[in-house]
C-alpha cells in the first residue's frame, strides 16, 4: 500500500539518501509506489545477491555477516540507517534478522530517473526533511547543513557513507587554537556545536586579520588537505567546540577525487567558448608578470573573503602555478555553488604559448629591433618606437642592456608595491573589524549610561 508523505513514515523515509534529493512533487509520486514490508526473522538477503533493489531498514536492527562472522549491527536508530543496506552488487555479505524489523524496498532504475529528472529541471538545494533523534526529540542540525552542502551532494552515496561512518568526534575549550598557520594539514573538520574563528597573519611580525566566524555546519582545513601546503590560516574556538574530524586519507579519496573536475588547455578553449571564465588564483606579482589571456585575478589569500561578491551565473576555470593552489580553490567554489574546474598541471604545465604580460614588466627581445629608421625621424619609444630603431651592434646591445635592466628594477619596484598593497589591504581589514568591535562597545556603554 502507498505511504502517506506527511505521515511519521513518510517524514522517515523523507530523510533517506538519496531520496532527500527529490523534488517535493517527485517525492510524493514515489510515495505511492511504496509498499513497507514487515519480516519477524530469518535471512534478508545472502552473499552474492544480484537483486539491485535498494533495501532501507525503517526499524529494528540487521546483522551483516561474513563467512558466519560478524561484521556489524545496523539498526534504524543511528546514521547509517539513511543508506540502502549493503547496495553494492552481488552484496559481499549475509543480512541476518533475528528480531521484527520494517523495511523498504525501491528499484534503483526509478530512483536514478528521478534524480536525473531533477537535476535537469532544477539546480536548487535538494530539501531535507531530518528524521527526530527519538531519544532526544532534536534533529541532527549538523547532519542536515552537510548533506545540503553542494560538495556532498556531488558525493556518491557510498562515499557519502563512508564519510559518515568515518567521522570521529574530538573537543576544544574556549580560546585553544585547533589548527595552526604553518602546520601541516592532517584533518578536515566539520564544526557540530560552537564557534571559531579563522585569522591569518600576511606576515610574522604583523597582528593577526580576523577573517571569517564560523558556526554549526561549517567546515574547514580542507585547503591545505587539497594543495600539500602548510595550513595558511589560524582557526581558533571562541567558545568551548565540538568537531568532526576526517583524516587526510579518507577525505582525499572519500571527498576530493569524486568532487573535483581536471580540464587541460585545449578544453579550457572550448570552455570558454560556451562562457566559462578564467580565474588566476596566484599572487599578484606572478599574475602580472604573465598570465593567460582573459584571465582576471583573485589571489587564493583573497578568495574567501571575495567568493560571496563573485558572479555565480558562469562556470569558472581556476589557474594557478602548479594545479595544486587551485584543487583548494576550486573546492571553495564548488562549497558556495560555482561550476568549477581546474587546468591540470596549472601554468607549469602549459604548452608553449604567447601569455599576456603587464605592459610595465613587458621585456623588449633583441630580435624586435632591427628595423631601418625613416630619414628625418628622431627615435621613438611610443607604441612600437622600438622597433623603428637601428644602431649599430655594440650600441644596439648597449640599449637592450640598458633597458632589460630598467625592466627588472620596474619589476622588483612594482612586487614591492604590490606586496605592500597586499599588507595594506590585510590592515584596512583588520581595523575595520576592530572599529566594528569598538562601535558595538561604545552603543552598549551608551545605553547603560
Amino acid at each position: 500500500m502507498a505511504v502517506e508523505v506527511e505521515s511519521r513514515d513518510g517524514a522517515l523515509i523523507r530523510g533517506l539518501v538519496p531520496l532527500n534529493r527529490l523534488s517535493t512533487g517527485q517525492f510524493a509520486e514515489l510515495c505511492t509506489q511504496m509498499d513497507i514490508e514487515e519480516i519477524q526473522r530469518g535471512i534478508l538477503f545472502e552473499k552474492g545477491d544480484t537483486d539491485s533493489r535498494l533495501i532501507y531498514l525503517l526499524s529494528g536492527q540487521v546483522s551483516l555477516q561474513a563467512d558466519g562472522l560478524l561484521v556489524e549491527v545496523i539498526s534504524a536508530e543511528n546514521e547509517g540507517a539513511k543508506f540502502a543496506l549493503a547496495h553494492q552488487l552481488p552484496r559481499k555479505i549475509d543480512a541476518v534478522i533475528h528480531n521484527p524489523i520494517r523495511i523498504l524496498r525501491l528499484d534503483a532504475d526509478y530512483v536514478n530517473l528521478l534524480l536525473t529528472l531533477n537535476i535537469q529541471e532544477s539546480e536548487s538545494l535538494m530539501s531535507i526533511e531530518e528524521r527526530s533523534d527519538q531519544s532526544s526529540g532534536k534533529k541532527n542540525d549538523w547532519m542536515t547543513t552537510l548533506l545540503r552542502s553542494p560538495i556532498f551532494q556531488r558525493l556518491p552515496p557510498a562515499n557519502l557513507q563512508k564519510v559518515l561512518t568515518s567521522l570521529s568526534e574530538v573537543r576544544f575549550s574556549q580560546g585553544v587554537d585547533i589548527i595552526q598557520q604553518g602546520a601541516e594539514g592532517d584533518y578536515y573538520y566539520l564544526i557540530k556545536s560552537g564557534q571559531c574563528l579563522i585569522s591569518r597573519k600576511p606576515s610574522p611580525n604583523v597582528k593577526a586579520v580576523k577573517l571569517a566566524r564560523l558556526g554549526p555546519g561549517d567546515t574547514f582545513g580542507e585547503d591545505s588537505l587539497l594543495s600539500d601546503l602548510p595550513r595558511n590560516m589560524t582557526v581558533t574556538a571562541l567558545t568551548e567546540v565540538t568537531l568532526l574530524q576526517l583524516h587526510k586519507a579518507q577525505f582525499i579519496p572519500l571527498i576530493k577525487t569524486p568532487s573535483l573536475v581536471f580540464v587541460s588547455y585545449g578544453e579550457v578553449q572550448t570552455l570558454i567558448k560556451q562562457g566559462a571564465v578564467l580565474m588566476d588564483v596566484r599572487s599578484p606579482d606572478e599574475f602580472q608578470l604573465h598570465h593567460l589571456p582573459h584571465s582576471f585575478s583573485v589571489p587564493f589569500f583573497s578568495l574567501r573573503m571575495q567568493v560571496k561578491s563573485l558572479n555565480r551565473d558562469n562556470p569558472v576555470v581556476v589557474v594557478c602555478a602548479d594545479g595544486k593552489v587551485s584543487e583548494a580553490a576550486a573546492f571553495l567554489l564548488l562549497r558556495h555553488k560555482f561550476k568549477a574546474y581546474i587546468l591540470a598541471g596549472g601554468m607549469t604545465g602549459l604548452p608553449k604559448m604567447d601569455l599576456a604580460v603587464d605592459p610595465l614588466q613587458a621585456s623588449v627581445p633583441p630580435a624586435a629591433l632591427p628595423v631601418k629608421q625613416q630619414d628625418n625621424e628622431s627615435p621613438s619609444l611610443g607604441n612600437a618606437g622600438l622597433a623603428q630603431i637601428e644602431l649599430p651592434g655594440d650600441e644596439l646591445a648597449g640599449l637592450v642592456e640598458k633597458l632589460q635592466a630598467e625592466n627588472a628594477a620596474l619589476v622588483k619596484a612594482n612586487q614591492a608595491l604590490n606586496s605592500e598593497y597586499q599588507k595594506l589591504l590585510l590592515e584596512k581589514e583588520y581595523f575595520e573589524e576592530q572599529n566594528k568591535t569598538l562601535l558595538a562597545q561604545f552603543e552598549k556603554f551608551s545605553e547603560k549610561y
